[in-house]
């Protein structure tokens, strides 16, 4: 026997017996009524606090030992796990209780899908060593792929491949069961997250030589794998296979597609899809949102400014993102609206969004040097330290040639000790950059002293520095 955090029974036979069971009329009133007293009892559940609650009292004082005995089939503890799904940790628990009043003669007997859902909780709370006690527990008693699915689920979601594998290849040797399609799909959820194309195209592949019949969670599973793998043609593939075979496309697959359409950038067939999606559901997910936004951020797309502004109205300060707005600030800048991208900024200092990119920041000093304040960029820039956004020489450039070209020179200088300071050295852009507002303003002296200083530092050659020098006197 396989030892176990929770107390073992007198009769672990008891756990399996159904004599026991008293019958009930399982209609569809009392279904209803018994889902409506769960969903009361999760309630109260998930209000306990977070740090290891003893649900006792609360499934005793909603009588859920009553329920249970009144239900033929393990409906409603199948059930309240799964509302309890957002706390793995308290559905353990849960589940430890319901296997202590298994005990005895008297006791409620566990069935099969009981100890499935358990494992599969035990893997979604990382406990995956409970997961594979739970299964060897309850494999000797319930010998069902069901309970071979849980443990390859469990192992999947901690990301345990060989473990996954080795489960599989055990359910294959095991004469009592045999793999499912969702045993298949497990499998290949398991090699798309992966991005491990070829591994997952094999299993289809052994799919379809157990004749096996492919489900819905089947093919949008493989056509998610597409999508995060880049593979659009076979994306596009798979999904008029689904248009044109026994299973066929509905919202889970539209989605898919949307993303794989925003993401290859491919803005036409993307809102196509939209609307598609849209004629099924009131509004989209926000994660689709995003996605769109960010393809026509990408795109040149004529009317993109109005439709990335009609897509944000979807998205509350719930569904905020830090990467999205900086992807916004950037684009902003490049379109030259320099008060959307401004009003961005000052939105991104107060919630404390740093930009940590340089060619995001180099995008803003563009659209504040195209504008020609070099006052706001000179504050932007400030601010910009203080906040801990990504620095770089350039923005220094940019600054020192808008303060040449405002013929402001102390404060041009001033910039070269700013960028001692953030230690930046002098290059030879630098050191040109200087060169060219002397020759401009026709201060020859200053202009042959940073040539000079460009020789000597070795920036230029002697023959550049003598052309360098011909330039100014012929200008």
């Amino acid at each position: 026997m396989v030892k176990t955090p929770f107390p073992t029974p007198r009769s672990l036979a008891s756990l399996f017996n159904r004599s026991g069971l008293r019958p009930h009329p399982d209609n569809h009133h009392h279904l209803a009524s018994a889902a409506n007293l769960i969903s009361a009892l999760a309630a109260d559940l998930l209000s306990l606090p977070d740090s290891t609650p003893d649900p006792t009292p609360i499934l005793e004082s909603h009588s859920f030992p009553s329920l249970l005995r009144s239900s033929r089939k393990p409906f409603v503890s199948i059930k309240l796990f799964s509302l309890l799904k957002p706390r793995p940790l308290l559905a353990l628990e849960v589940f430890k209780w319901r296997r202590e009043i298994a005990m005895g003669p008297d006791g409620i007997p566990l069935a099969s899908e009981e100890y499935a859902k358990a494992i599969t909780i035990a893997g979604r709370a990382h406990n995956v060593d409970l997961a594979g006690k739970l299964f060897s527990e309850a494999i000797v008693s319930f010998p069902e792929t069901a309970l071979y699915n849980a443990l390859m689920s469990a192992y999947m979601y901690n990301g345990m491949m060989r473990r996954c594998l080795a489960v599989f290849q055990s359910l294959r040797q095991d004469r009592r069961c045999k793999p499912t399609i969702v045993s298949y799909n497990i499998l290949l959820s398991l090699f798309g997250r992966s991005v491990l194309v070829d591994h997952m195209e094999a299993v289809i592949q052994a799919a379809n030589e157990a004749g096996v019949m492919r489900t819905l969670k089947t093919q949008n599973t493989i056509l998610a794998s597409y999508v995060t793998a880049f593979m659009w043609d076979r994306m596009e593939a798979t999904y008029r296979a689904m248009q044109h075979g026994p299973v066929k496309p509905e919202l889970r697959t539209h989605l898919l597609m949307l993303r794989g359409y925003a993401h290859s950038g491919n803005i036409e067939k993307m809102e196509e899809t939209y609307k598609v999606v849209l004629n099924q559901v009131k509004q989209v997910n926000p994660v689709f949102i995003r996605a769109m936004i960010c393809a026509y951020c990408k795109s040149k797309h004529p009317k993109r400014v109005e439709r990335i502004e009609e897509l944000l109205e979807y998205i509350t300060d719930a569904e905020y993102r830090r990467w999205l707005h900086v992807l916004l600030i950037r684009f902003y800048a490049r379109e030259g609206m320099v008060e959307v991208m401004k009003r961005l900024i000052g939105e991104a200092f107060s919630r404390k969004t740093t930009v940590t990119t340089s060619g995001t920041m180099r995008s803003i000093v563009t659209s504040y040097f195209h504008c020609g304040d070099v006052d706001q960029l000179a504050g932007f820039l400030r601010s910009a330290e203080r906040a801990g956004w990504k620095l770089c020489r350039s923005l220094f450039h940019c600054k020192m040639l808008m303060f040449g070209m405002h013929n402001r020179l102390e404060e041009m200088h001033d910039v070269l000790d700013e960028m001692e300071s953030l230690r930046f050295d002098r290059t030879k852009k630098t050191f040109s950059i200087m060169h060219k507002v002397y020759c401009n303003m026709g201060r020859r002296l200053e202009a042959n002293t940073v040539v000079g200083l460009m020789l000597k530092l070795g920036l230029v050659s002697p023959t550049d520095g003598r052309d360098l020098l011909l330039h100014r006197e012929q200008a």
